[in-house]
């Protein structure tokens, strides 16, 4: 049943008491609502039981209200700072701490939390065109690994508006001033690693100049050509430079066998004067003690020692030497032919080989010992007539 029917009471549902003059005025309606909202939060709804009711349902509410908002912001402020963090903290907009691994608590609204990683090692390329001392242009790519100092978070947070950004500009400005002061073939080969260490440690000085809490962990020269337009004629350079390497090494290798080769022989000839020396001083000394020995001996029995030592020297030439002794008939004599100096002396026949064979040999001792025959024979004649 409708408000305006009969049996409604006619009670509208603005609060008011109407017969059919239509619907209530606005304001009374804005006014009715606000009596409801002030029971509902405290405030005195009128004399009966229901009023008191509704004002200590609302209190209740407004401390669940209040609870929850203080257990929110609670949780707003806190945070875990992990290990390899550190935590700068601004108060108010002004440095108040760094805190470390761990539990953290900082009210919203008032401290601003920056965390930042201190272990993650970050890479940074660029590729750039670099003039050298000797007015060459070469195309570098420079590679820089770099961390953030553990002790420097603040400054990394606070010195700097953009640290990394003044790192790749202080990194560009640091490889044209040590290209500019390199020749070009020390970049280009053999040189690059004293160029990567030279742009470090220049690259470290302006950042710690700059004071943004940066650690560089390594510079990499990872590439680096000349121009395009040139590389052919860089090519037969460094073709040329192989080429001289190669023939270094080969002479450096030759004058290593060489060397120790000579020092060898040189070494072996002393060695052997030295024994030669020792050899003719111990052989003096023997003969001379030897001497000493057949001095005395010799002063004991002197017939004795001259006929032995006579007997010694020939036994020494005979044995070097070969010789051929013949047994001449009616004298007790033995004759020497020396048949070797004999053959050495003889011509040696025309388009033959030279020396002696064994028939002439025999024919030649022959006559030889035939002819002492007879002048033996005629030596008694000749004695016997005088």
């Amino acid at each position: 049943m409708t408000w305006n029917e009969p049996g409604g009471n006619n009670k509208d549902p603005w609060g008011g008491k109407r017969g059919n003059d239509g619907p209530p005025d606005f304001d009374e309606a804005i006014k009715n609502l606000q009596k409801k909202l002030s029971g509902i939060f405290g405030g005195k709804g009128g004399s009966g039981g229901p009023g008191s009711n509704a004002g200590s349902g609302g209190g209740l509410l407004i401390g669940l209200i209040v609870a929850a908002v203080v257990a929110v912001y609670f949780y707003a402020g806190s945070g875990i700072v992990n290990e390899q963090e550190r935590a700068v903290v601004l108060r108010l907009g002004v440095y108040h701490e760094t805190k470390g691994p761990g539990f953290r608590w900082n009210p919203p609204l008032i401290d601003k939390v920056y965390a930042v990683n201190v272990t993650k090692v970050r890479l940074w390329t660029t590729s750039e065109q670099m003039l050298t001392k000797d007015l060459n242009i070469v195309d570098i790519k420079l590679s820089v690994q770099y961390s953030i100092n553990l002790s420097d978070a603040r400054d990394f947070v606070l010195n700097v508006r953009d640290p990394e950004g003044s790192l790749q500009q202080a990194a560009n400005s640091a490889l044209r001033h040590v290209a500019g002061s390199t020749q070009m073939h020390q970049i280009l080969t053999l040189g690059r690693e004293q160029v990567a260490a030279d742009v470090q440690a220049r690259l470290q000085t302006y950042l710690d100049n700059y004071r943004t809490g940066i650690r560089i962990e390594k510079v990499n020269i990872e590439d680096s050509n000349p121009p395009r337009e040139v590389q052919e004629a860089f090519d037969d350079v460094i073709r040329a430079r192989e080429d001289e390497e190669k023939f270094k090494n080969q002479a450096q290798a030759y004058a290593n066998g060489i060397i120790p080769e000579a020092r060898g022989g040189a070494q072996r000839v002393i060695e052997e004067a030295t024994a030669y020396k020792e050899q003719v001083i111990a052989r003096a000394e023997g003969e001379a003690k030897r001497f000493e020995l057949l001095l005395g001996e010799y002063k004991k029995a002197p017939e004795v020692t001259r006929q032995r030592l006579y007997l010694d020297a020939v036994e020494d030439v005979l044995s070097n030497s070969s010789k051929i002794m013949v047994d001449v008939e009616g004298g007790s004599n033995l004759l020497y032919l020396p048949l070797d100096k004999l053959v050495n002396n003889s011509a040696a026949p025309a388009g033959g080989s030279g020396g002696l064979t064994a028939a002439d040999i025999d024919l030649l001792t022959n006559q030889v010992a035939d002819q002492l025959r007879r002048e033996l024979s005629t030596t008694p004649r000749r004695r016997e007539g005088r």
